[in-house]
């Protein structure tokens, strides 16, 4: 029969000072440098959230007034920070009982078309509501939504 061969540790088990101070510096680097990172992502979120919302609202904008939902057109008006579906021929003019509001994220902004209407039945754009809305996040990115004057939308 074998003989039992027995290990003694005299040693105290744990980690070290060293070892944990190690360790926690470790996790703090990954940190401060994944931050950055993860911020870009969601400005990049934002902006792609934004334009698929307010290219969601164009589009529905444009199925009312061909569908003459209310005998009206209907349209959008954008600023920064939010897109306002509504009905009738202007957003000055519109019943704001039929208003459908959504909103966008504050580090987006907009410039360019701030109000397109389409023409009932036809679903075309009125004159003045052709052209580009520009949205810009705060890392200077930008998407670009174009309406011509058959009512495309593209992005």
């Amino acid at each position: 029969m074998p003989k039992e061969v027995k290990i003694k540790y005299s040693g105290s088990s744990g980690f070290t000072l060293v070892e944990l101070l190690l360790s926690l510096s470790l996790i703090a680097v990954v940190s401060v440098m994944s931050i950055p990172i993860y911020q870009s992502f969601q400005t990049k979120n934002d902006l792609a959230v934004a334009t698929n919302g307010l290219v969601q609202s164009l589009r529905r904008a444009q199925i009312l007034s061909q569908s003459m939902v209310g005998d009206s057109g209907w349209g959008v008006f954008v600023t920064s920070g939010s897109a306002v579906l509504f009905r009738g021929s202007s957003y000055g003019s519109r019943n704001a009982l039929y208003d459908e509001s959504s909103t966008m994220p504050t580090t987006i902004t907009v410039s360019g078309l701030s109000q397109i209407v389409f023409d009932k039945f036809t679903g075309e754009p009125v004159a003045t509501a052709t052209g580009n809305i520009f949205l810009v996040s705060i890392n200077k990115e930008t998407s670009t939504i174009g309406i011509n004057s058959q009512g495309m939308i593209s992005y």
